[in-house]
């Protein structure tokens, strides 16, 4: 009998691993032991109350923050105080912000263009070329010669993602991208999202959009004072929730 499983093979090793992962800010400890796995094109949305370490938590998987003990490991490489490697993890992880994050004084295009030719040293007219077919894929090809101060908060957003998507990664991390945003203006940011899940593109999600999650996820992960207390299937955590304080937190959130 083969005794390697076809399990095995590198296309099912998870693209993220974390294991055990623990982050203090001072006595506070912010995450208190974070187990997860993410395979490749999967999309998994995190959800949870005001400080329960959902943001802080993707902040550790590029580096943004540092996790203190335990393991996180992005496309084979593991996250230590190594330059190169947390350099490496992070050509491979776009991310997406509350706040925007752009650059005013620089027109749309040179927005989504700074990083592929500085990091990736692509000539300008490949990063326009390429900055181009991203803003027809974000829906506001017209705004290419605008600057940020111009556009509206869901335009600005969606310039956000086509940045992040610039440097062409193999995961993009969302962290509350719609909580700035005026109502009319977050459909048009979780169309663009919903686009980006269907292309196969691996995604972490800090949202409170439920009806995103439900449309879009593979899995939900509640968040609770720096510990996951519940994951499972859209379909399992809104009709089956097992935790009492999943089914506390939903009942509160979608009766708004």
């Amino acid at each position: 009998m083969d005794p390697t499983p076809a399990t095995s093979s590198p296309e099912d090793q998870p693209i993220i691993i974390c294991r055990d992962v623990h982050k203090w800010f001072g006595h506070f400890e912010a995450l208190c032991g974070i187990d997860m796995e993410v395979h490749k094109g999967e999309v998994v949305v995190i959800f949870g109350p005001s400080g329960s370490g959902k943001s802080t938590f993707i902040r550790t998987i590029n580096r943004l923050e540092e996790h203190q003990r335990g393991q996180i490991i992005v496309d084979g490489i593991e996250l230590t105080r190594d330059v190169r490697n947390i350099e490496q993890i992070r050509m491979e992880t776009g991310m997406v912000f509350q706040s925007f994050n752009l650059f005013p004084h620089m027109t749309v295009l040179d927005n989504i263009t700074l990083a592929p030719i500085r990091v990736r040293k692509w000539p300008r007219d490949k990063a326009e070329e390429i900055a181009k077919q991203l803003l027809v894929r974000v829906g506001i090809p017209e705004q290419a010669n605008k600057y940020p101060p111009q556009l509206s908060g869901g335009q600005q957003q969606r310039v956000a993602i086509g940045r992040a998507l610039a440097m062409q990664p193999k995961i993009m991390l969302f962290d509350e991208p719609t909580s700035a945003l005026d109502p009319e203006m977050i459909k048009e940011v979780l169309d663009v999202m919903t686009n980006l899940a269907q292309s196969g593109m691996t995604m972490l999600v800090v949202t409170h959009e439920m009806g995103f999650a439900k449309a879009v996820a593979n899995r939900m992960v509640f968040f609770d004072q720096g510990l996951i207390v519940e994951s499972g299937s859209p379909i399992q955590i809104f009709s089956h929730p097992q935790e009492d304080r999943t089914k506390l937190f939903l009942s509160q959130i979608l009766t708004h």
